[in-house]
């Protein structure tokens, strides 16, 4: 086997950054390539001279970003190799080089889109009514909908934040649930409310929580209400009905917007029930001020492992 030298780290300081700790990196690389991959004193060399070109530039704008001073995980990694195959470069540089940070949580952290979709997604939120937000665990479709909505109540742009989920019961009915309203379906809300505490911290939460300026229900008690200068984010919303996500859309009132999170891949309503979510989806497309944003494994900011699982299940369903 024949190895050809193809690409010279020219830093020596990103050397740690660009193979990962314990080469993770490093093997990620040979899996993506999918070929060997030797490395020995800032020199990488392939055993397929045909992918040299593409491993060279890869490997080169990846060393641009570190010497700009920008920090990669494994995700960003593997999200960046997948982009620059998929001819958008000067987009990425534009994500990276001018990043807009978005919101400052409360313990100082930067929020800021990580990925393409992530970006058109925040661009979307600013510029239209209702907004649609479709993807897998991971890809920060709520966590964005929550910290914008933030935003916008800091900003004094709107005057309430209002946090809805559908109850799909599992074995217990939520009436037989102890304490009031609230008690039964903060439960269903947690990842929202683990967004609002990052964002604010969670004594300015419960204040707001407490005046009203927050509120949480289940998507049933929408009904008859009319919502004004208001964000209104329905999570995990695969789990509406048809007559359900009808009856959440016509809420919206004046100097209002709704965000609609959810995952088409994981509907846990019965078998005679269809999904509201994938209704709207096909019914709502080219309407202005409505927009569809489409969040794949790519767009997945967890663990490494968590894309890994996602397609695992793809493969499955394939």
């Amino acid at each position: 086997m024949e190895f050809k030298k193809v690409y010279t780290i020219k830093n020596f300081n990103n050397e740690q950054s660009i193979l990962g700790v314990r080469n993770i990196n490093l093997k990620m690389l040979e899996e993506y390539f999918s070929c060997s991959i030797a490395y020995r004193n800032l020199e990488f060399s392939l055993d397929d001279e045909d992918k040299a070109e593409r491993f060279s530039h890869a490997l080169s704008f990846i060393e641009e970003l570190l010497n700009y001073g920008k920090s990669l995980d494994y995700r960003q990694y593997q999200y960046i190799l997948k982009c620059l195959d998929d001819g958008l470069e000067d987009e990425l540089k534009e994500l990276y080089f001018n990043r807009e940070v978005i919101f400052t949580t409360s313990n100082g952290k930067q929020i800021y889109p990580r990925t393409l979709n992530q970006k058109q997604y925040l661009k979307n939120l600013k510029f239209n009514d209702i907004i649609f937000g479709i993807g897998p665990a991971g890809t920060g479709k709520t966590f964005l909908a929550v910290m914008y909505a933030v935003n916008q109540l800091k900003a004094n742009n709107v005057k309430k934040i209002l946090l809805v989920r559908p109850v799909v019961e599992a074995g217990e009915k939520l009436g037989f649930l102890p304490g009031d309203l609230k008690d039964k379906i903060d439960p269903y809300l947690i990842p929202l409310y683990d967004a609002l505490n990052e964002a604010l911290g969670k004594e300015k939460v419960d204040m707001l929580v407490a005046k009203g300026v927050i509120e949480v229900a289940p998507l049933a008690y929408m009904r008859g209400r009319t919502l004004e200068k208001s964000i209104v984010i329905l999570d995990e919303a695969q789990n509406a009905t048809t007559s359900q996500m009808k009856m959440f859309l016509t809420r919206l009132g004046l100097d209002s917007k709704m965000i609609i999170t959810g995952d088409v891949t994981q509907i846990d309503l019965d078998k005679k029930s269809h999904s509201g979510l994938i209704e709207a989806m096909h019914l709502l497309r080219n309407i202005d001020g409505i927009s569809f944003n489409q969040f794949d494994k790519f767009d997945v900011m967890r663990h490494r492992l968590v894309q890994e699982i996602i397609n695992r299940y793809e493969e499955k369903d394939d």
